[in-house]
């Protein structure tokens, strides 16, 4: 005979108390033009899926990889400036 067994872990696992921490919500939000750079470099690159791209596609993915840089550039730069104290010569 087989017991049932029940899936407390995962029922829990999301329950009402487990809410993401202050630290983990400003780090989202520090993160966030990062992620919606990367959205909108995901969105240039499904819009050619089903087609061959045109020179006005290449230029929109060219575009957005280079705001995707940017914004992974200045969060690095602004993460480093914190975690430098006193200032780097």
């Amino acid at each position: 005979m087989s017991h049932i067994v029940t899936v407390q872990d995962a029922v829990t696992a999301f329950a009402d108390f487990m809410e993401p921490t202050d630290a983990e919500l400003d780090a989202i939000e520090r993160e966030m033009p990062v992620i919606l750079a990367d959205v909108d470099l995901i969105d240039a690159h499904i819009t050619t899926l089903d087609r061959t791209p045109t020179e006005l596609d290449a230029r929109r993915i060219r575009r957005a990889r280079r705001r995707a840089l940017a914004a992974r550039v200045a969060l690095v730069n602004r993460t480093a400036g914190a975690s430098l104290p006193g200032g780097a010569a």
